[in-house]
């Protein structure tokens, strides 16, 4: 069945991950990521399905917008981290608009007017559904690219909400045959900025009021996530590699460490799974800190994993 899923295709470009598990001879995840593997492969038969390389690949909170415009219309997506689309919108503007054709004299000034004004009725339309994407869900940034002259329509007609939120990407992605790398790779870049920029805010937060809003630690982050006190669980990529183990349960409240519950025992795990599972299951947000080199023949920095912090839903 697995050998199966893989040799089908997953419909993505390269570089893409896949993220495959199966129950009882079910396939019941079959994801694929677009970017390259974030962290080592992982193969194997286990109780407790691993979930620390799937989460490493998106945080699902963060949610943006795509815009790829032309002057007859546009394509706006509702994407979340991952490159997964979760509202996809054709705008058709009005095709009639006249080329910019040499008739010469006052003719050609109108038919240049008659063009532009066709234009900006289209811009407008796409701005319209962009101006109430971004109202109604808001997004963490807004991606636009296409024709050159239809982002700059755009621009000028999009709220001031939604002005803040651009990232201009000068590729014309519209056009048949257009390369999409100067896209992905905008939108990789903002990605990597909100997530640096929230394991620093994480970070700044668990420390406030003397640390009364943060746990820091694993024995302190166990006790804050089996009272569901977790609202976001900071972890370095590194901790996969510790071989401290916890107890996964079967359960509320989800993960124990040689605690006497009244609880049964699925699995004894890596510590990093076990919180990871536990975060999932209390509804908390995951970040995950890596710092893997630049360069991909440059040295990886040898060091122990950094001790792991949440951010509280209360004060201790």
């Amino acid at each position: 069945m697995i050998t199966r899923a893989l040799r089908e295709r997953p419909g993505l470009p390269a570089p893409s991950t896949r993220y495959l598990l199966a129950r009882d001879g079910t396939l019941e995840v079959d994801e694929s990521l677009p970017g390259p593997r974030v962290g080592p492969e992982h193969t194997g038969h286990d109780a407790i399905p691993p979930l620390l390389a799937l989460v490493r690949h998106s945080d699902d909170r963060l949610h943006y917008l795509v815009v790829e415009t032309g002057r007859d219309g546009a394509e706006v997506r509702r994407e979340r981290a991952g490159r997964i689309p979760e509202l996809v919108e054709e705008i058709e503007g009005r095709t009639d608009a006249l080329p910019k054709v040499h008739a010469g004299g006052l003719s050609e000034a109108r038919y240049q007017r008659t063009s532009e004004e066709i234009w900006k009725l289209n811009q407008r339309e796409v701005a319209d559904t962009v101006n109430a994407l971004v109202r109604e869900n808001a997004p963490a940034f807004l991606i636009v690219s296409g024709d050159v002259r239809a982002r700059q329509l755009l621009r000028d007609e999009l709220s001031d909400a939604a002005r803040r939120l651009v990232v201009d990407v000068e590729a014309h992605t519209r056009a048949a045959g257009a390369d999409d790398g100067l896209l992905d790779s905008a939108i990789a870049e903002e990605l990597e900025s909100h997530h640096d920029e929230a394991v620093a805010d994480a970070s700044d937060r668990a420390d406030v009021d003397n640390g009364r809003r943060g746990a820091h630690g694993i024995p302190e982050i166990v006790a804050a996530l089996q009272q569901a006190q977790v609202e976001t669980l900071l972890l370095d990529a590194r901790l996969a590699e510790s071989d401290q183990l916890l107890d996964a349960l079967e359960a509320p409240p989800w993960v124990g460490s040689d605690d006497d519950l009244d609880v049964g025992i699925v699995a004894r795990v890596p510590a990093a799974e076990a919180l990871v599972r536990a975060a999932i299951l209390t509804d908390a947000r995951i970040l995950i800190a890596g710092d893997e080199p630049d360069a991909e023949d440059a040295p990886r920095e040898h060091r122990a994993p950094r001790p792991p912090l949440a951010v509280l839903r209360w004060p201790r």
